[in-house]
């Protein structure tokens, strides 16, 4: 049975959404990950090019609220990956596992030089698949 994971963070834009592609396209046949965010914006494209360089299909992935998901009963498990995520954490229809992994943001690189921009988004993307990846396997 695949378990439900969804990634919490602020905007949605950079290190929620890059998690979900990442749990779906490398765990795929245990986990089912959807993002969100507190406060949703737009997904940062620098994120999007990222996550395009390992292969993975991003044509689906959009900023989204987390008020899409709090009715949701099928919820195996909460991250957050950053602290406001983790204080403004609503409540949840069904009561759900929720775990803090926190992860750098690199929004504020996204007007930097292209390669530093490009480096520090690679940065985060590879702590995700270190640390959240990780984690979730253990599960």
């Amino acid at each position: 049975m695949i378990k439900k994971v969804l990634i919490l963070c602020t905007g949605n834009s950079c290190r929620s959404i890059m998690a979900e592609g990442l749990v779906n396209h490398y765990l795929g046949e245990k986990w089912k990950a959807f993002s969100a965010g507190v406060s949703p914006s737009q997904v940062n494209p620098i994120a999007i090019k990222v996550i395009q360089e390992l292969g993975i299909d991003t044509s689906e992935f959009r900023s989204k609220s987390v008020a899409e998901f709090l009715s949701r009963d099928d919820l195996d498990l909460v991250i957050t990956v950053c602290d406001n995520a983790r204080e403004t954490c609503p409540i949840f229809l069904k009561p759900v596992q929720q775990v803090h992994i926190g992860i750098e943001d690199p929004v504020s690189y996204t007007d930097a030089d292209e390669e530093i921009a490009l480096a520090k988004f690679r940065a985060v993307r590879d702590s995700i698949i270190d640390k959240i990846l990780g984690y979730l396997n253990k599960l």
